[in-house]
């Protein structure tokens, strides 16, 4: 059995998780803008991101963390709060396994996403984080993901993995 069929099995018994913030980077290297809602461009990215319009079909349109991702690098920084800016992650969600979401499909809103793989920190969390920043992310980067279907996408709508053939 693959890992992506083991995961597909997990997913059965998992609960809706639920984003609870979008953060669009207009371009690289500079402050996210924080967003209610944006739409997802499938085969693209998130409108007003900058990967948007770099490399149409990338495994890597949209990076996700979870908040629960989040408190272990405030504890492994030693951090009391981590701004989810400081991440330059696009979407923040919680109570759902994020790893788990690897290689399989998930709707937010009425868009439609494939997780690709890990997203592995930088050395400019470092810079954000303090010495240390990107040791106390390994494992805890997130995922990136890609868009195969467009829609809207807003703070609040529930992260429903999707049944996929064994």
């Amino acid at each position: 059995m693959t890992q992506k069929q083991l995961f597909a099995r997990y997913l059965h018994d998992l609960e809706p998780g639920r984003l609870e913030w979008i953060g669009l980077r207009p371009k690289r290297k500079q402050e996210l803008a924080i967003v209610d809602s944006v739409e997802a461009l499938a085969g693209l990215g998130l409108k007003g991101d900058h990967r948007c319009s770099k490399t149409p079909g990338s495994a890597r349109q949209v990076t996700l963390i979870s908040v629960e991702f989040i408190r272990l690098i405030e504890i492994y920084t030693g951090l009391d709060r981590v701004d989810p800016a400081l991440l330059r992650r696009n979407l923040v969600v919680s109570g759902i396994n994020l790893n788990a979401l690897r290689h399989q499909q998930f709707r937010i809103g009425t868009a439609l996403f494939e997780a690709t793989a890990l997203c592995h920190p930088c050395v400019r969390m470092d810079q954000a984080l303090g010495q240390g920043g990107a040791a106390a992310m390994l494992g805890y980067g997130g995922l990136c993901a890609r868009i195969l279907e467009s829609g809207r996408v807003s703070v609040g709508d529930q992260i429903i993995p999707q049944e996929s053939e064994l």
